[in-house]
């Protein structure tokens, strides 16, 4: 087996590894998928991993659960970097104007690794929204959506975006979606990574 095909199994391992034991509440194991520098980016927080995960720890212990299916996995190996994107559907349940919703996001994780002393760790995660849905859990029960609160989020994740609202979230308003600038320079910024750039 290449080196380069070494890397990107072990690459694979660890994306698997950050949805099961981000999903189960493994915090300690779910630590060591990232470099100590890492950071994550998603609509309800961005910062550093150690703050991802204390956010998402008090979340568990209130009731939240986000829930992540992977469909796929691509990864570019250049040297000791990689960018790998990854196509999941995050679903998320919570009580939106007392109706319990489901909401089920099409998205994609696009993640700087990077091999130091041997070991491969996550430097950043940055989520991709293409699209998403949400469905009251009783069938047949309608959600009085507000018009104007949905209009306000990017049309890629603006059901997510409005249920984690409903829950005391502060949602970040220009995550990258399908097209647009936010994505342009996302790329951008992967490749500049690949190059060797900070």
């Amino acid at each position: 087996m290449s080196e380069t095909l070494a890397d990107r199994n072990v690459i694979i391992e660890l994306i698997q590894n950050w949805v099961i034991w981000r999903d189960t509440g493994d915090w300690e194991r779910f630590r060591t998928i990232w470099h100590l520098d890492g950071r994550m980016m998603a609509t309800w927080r961005q910062g550093s991993v150690d703050e991802f995960i204390s956010a998402s720890q008090k979340g568990w212990e209130k009731g939240v659960r986000i829930f992540h299916l992977l469909c796929g996995t691509s990864v570019d190996v250049s040297g000791h970097r990689a960018i790998s994107q990854t196509k999941t559907v995050i679903s998320q349940r919570a009580i939106v104007h007392d109706i319990a919703c489901d909401v089920n996001c099409m998205a994609r994780h696009y993640d700087f690794w990077e091999k130091r002393s041997g070991s491969w760790g996550l430097v950043l995660r940055e989520s991709i929204y293409d699209k998403d849905r949400m469905d009251p859990v009783t069938p047949g029960v309608s959600v009085p959506l507000d018009p104007k609160l949905l209009a306000q989020f990017p049309e890629g994740y603006r059901h997510l975006a409005y249920l984690q609202t409903q829950i005391g979230y502060t949602v970040k308003q220009d995550m990258p979606c399908t097209t647009g600038p936010a994505i342009d320079d996302l790329y951008r910024r992967g490749a500049d990574w690949l190059r060797g750039s900070a």
